[in-house]
């Protein structure tokens, strides 16, 4: 049994409605679930992704007003990637970010595709990266109630970077216990530093890959608005889920066991270098408690939070989003 990839990222942000801004009317994502943080339900919770919410395709944040700035370094997830059709689509971003004043590096290699690094308005550090017909996971079905062209849309997830210290006891959890493989190595992008490591799952693919950046230069990360909370990786249904929380607990790493989202089945776990990582069920999505045609436009609570409603409700701050 083996993980499919990625499931999502989830990201802090400190002001949700610009967020949801940046998200859907720039990178032109589609806003797929909104719902609260069902460990803080004071806290929104906004999940992005393609036409139909699928797994390997969202991006998510949790709304923490007031969250201060990051301090960038080890033990982090140091970056998150965005998959698009092509290198053209690149060329298209490129000049999208100049019109609208957003940070971006130019087009470069890594691990020998096409990318373009950049920043939302809060610095979470962002790289699209071009598939250009390259085999694995299958992309998302692209959002076309936007003014970004479907043929240079994000369509899913791409590789996360993990920036550590010491990389051996993380490349060890990755290989002998959620079963990745190493695919490759690409030189560093900030200097003189080891290479980046790539592992790979699943059927492989921009959607399938964690790089290890090696950086004993860093601090450890000071998390705040713009940074990774955790990484989820895909398991397809809940048998397999089942496999994998009793694996998870007999490779004696410390996790939540079993957690209920309603949406998936999620397990956590943090791996050596303290990053937090997730698997999550494929099953049973986003469209189970709304019409697809509908999905994010009106607050979602999973059953068990339902009876809760009013209560939620009033806690939660308004959040006015401008769908025109």
């Amino acid at each position: 049994m083996k993980l499919l990839g990625l499931h999502h990222v989830s990201i802090l942000t400190g002001k949700a409605e610009r967020n949801f801004q940046f998200y859907t009317k720039i990178l032109g994502l589609r806003l797929v679930k909104k719902t609260v943080n069902q460990d803080n339900t004071e806290s929104y919770h906004l999940f992005y992704g393609d036409a139909k919410g699928s797994p390997g395709t969202e991006i998510t944040f949790f709304d923490i007003p007031g969250l201060g700035h990051t301090y960038p370094g080890i033990g982090s997830i140091s970056s998150t990637s965005l998959r698009v059709k092509d290198t053209d689509a690149l060329h298209y971003w490129t000049e999208r970010f100049k019109q609208f004043g957003i940070q971006h590096g130019q087009i470069e290699k890594r691990n020998n595709r096409d990318s373009l690094a950049f920043q939302d308005y809060e610095g979470t550090r962002l790289v699209l990266v071009a598939d250009n017909d390259e085999q694995g996971v299958a992309a998302g079905v692209p959002w076309d109630k936007t003014d970004v062209p479907v043929e240079h849309a994000i369509i899913g997830l791409g590789p996360v970077t993990l920036t550590v210290g010491v990389p051996d006891k993380t490349i060890k959890v990755l290989t002998e216990v959620m079963g990745f493989t190493q695919a490759g190595t690409y030189p560093s992008l900030a200097g003189d530093f080891p290479d980046i490591l790539v592992f790979t799952t699943g059927e492989g693919g921009s959607g399938a890959e964690v790089h290890i950046e090696t950086r004993p230069d860093l601090p450890r990360e000071r998390p705040g608005r713009g940074s990774v909370h955790h990484v989820a990786f895909r398991v397809p249904n809940e048998e397999e889920y089942d496999y994998w929380a009793q694996k998870i607990a007999a490779s004696g790493l410390m996790n939540s066991g079993k957690v209920e989202r309603y949406y998936f089945k999620a397990l956590y776990f943090r791996e050596p270098n303290h990053i937090l990582f997730e698997l999550s069920t494929d099953t049973p999505g986003f469209d189970v408690d709304e019409p697809i045609e509908t999905l994010g436009e009106k607050l979602a609570l999973p059953p068990f939070l339902e009876p809760r409603r009013a209560d939620i409700e009033a806690n939660l701050r308004p959040l006015e989003l401008d769908r025109k």
